[in-house]
């Protein structure tokens, strides 16, 4: 509400020069209305009088709680998918209490996080995702599942489910799985990518190498920056052991061979510390919101010096598709496009 309630008495009393009606007495005149008057109306029945004072103030703030509940209601049905159980879009998740810290967002993020363990006639690689729905919908990348002749997930509470894969992009690298027998998830809040700025604070969670859960903070370093990845089945399966997943930037290629049918899109860059196995998982906001999906990220190979020392490992180059392009995107996933 934007209008403001005053006290009886805030605005100046003058006294009248007007003549004094036969068998009145003279007195000030009552305060000036606080809008501006209305237009004339035909005689009605009589009104009550304001109440002034402490009286008038309480009914105001009832008035405003009154709308600012209702408001918030709507606001809650709004943000709900009316299928019961998808994820809300741009909200503070994180209790007010631990806003703006590391902790509170893993804390209130975590939950809608899981381990992804994909199996092909390759092998078996680890990748991580994002519950969308309660039902255990869940959103990774499509490099993670591509050729997977079975998945299993590990949500973060320790339980495992099937999950078969319901539809995929490989031009956006995205790809959306659905867990068998699965109800009562807590799906993730999807931000909105637009609003991210340079140097902005942010959250990766995923499981890296294996690692359940693992949570890791930086900034944002950059925004839009063209990221190749491969779109060969034979590509996917598993993720180079000597790095991470195998992408194009700025003509040079790294963590090994993309292969010759690839496709291009624009990524978040951030110095997060992500590793393999954090591909399809959560980069998320310091309100809690998802971001962005982790698909990328630069680790040198062992050393070809014959040192023995190996140098992988994240160095502060992770990129993530923007949340935005996911949103866009899961209508056809959800309809088992398969591309």
């Amino acid at each position: 509400m934007t209008e403001t309630f005053r006290h009886s008495g805030e605005y100046h009393q003058q006294q009248s020069s007007a003549p004094v009606p036969p068998g009145g007495t003279q007195g000030a005149f009552p305060p000036p209305p606080a809008y501006a008057p209305e237009a004339p109306q035909a005689p009605g029945p009589a009104r009550r009088r304001r109440a002034k004072g402490p009286l008038a103030l309480l009914a105001a703030v009832a008035i405003a709680a009154a709308a600012v509940g209702g408001g918030t209601a709507y606001a809650v049905q709004t943000l709900t998918d009316r299928d019961g159980g998808s994820s809300a879009t741009s909200t503070d998740v994180v209790p007010t209490s631990k806003k703006g810290t590391v902790s509170g967002v893993a804390e209130a993020v975590s939950p809608s996080i899981v381990e992804i363990s994909a199996s092909t006639g390759q092998g078996k690689s680890t990748g991580s995702g994002v519950i969308t729905k309660s039902d255990g919908e869940i959103v990774t990348n499509n490099h993670v599942v591509s050729g997977a002749t079975s998945i299993k997930v590990r949500t973060n509470d320790g339980k495992t489910y099937d999950a078969e894969v319901v539809g995929t992009d490989s031009k956006k690298d995205l790809a959306l799985i659905q867990l068998k027998d699965a109800s009562g998830l807590k799906p993730a809040t999807l931000g909105n990518s637009d609003n991210v700025k340079v140097g902005d604070e942010v959250v990766a969670i995923g499981s890296p190498e294996g690692l359940t859960g693992t949570v890791t903070s930086g900034i944002v370093s950059a925004l839009e920056r063209d990221v190749t990845v491969s779109t060969d089945e034979g590509q996917q399966q598993p993720q180079n052991p000597d790095g991470g997943w195998p992408f194009e930037f700025g003509g040079q290629q790294f963590n090994g061979d993309t292969g010759s049918s690839k496709t291009t899109y624009k990524a978040l860059q951030t110095d997060a510390s992500l590793n393999p196995g954090n591909s399809g998982g959560a980069l998320i906001d310091m309100n809690g919101n998802i971001i962005g999906i982790n698909s990328a990220m630069y680790s040198p190979s062992s050393s070809s010096q014959g040192s023995g020392e190996s140098a992988s490992g994240s160095v502060g180059l992770g990129f993530a598709i923007p949340i935005d392009t996911v949103k866009d995107d899961l209508g056809k996933l959800r309809s088992g496009s398969k591309s």
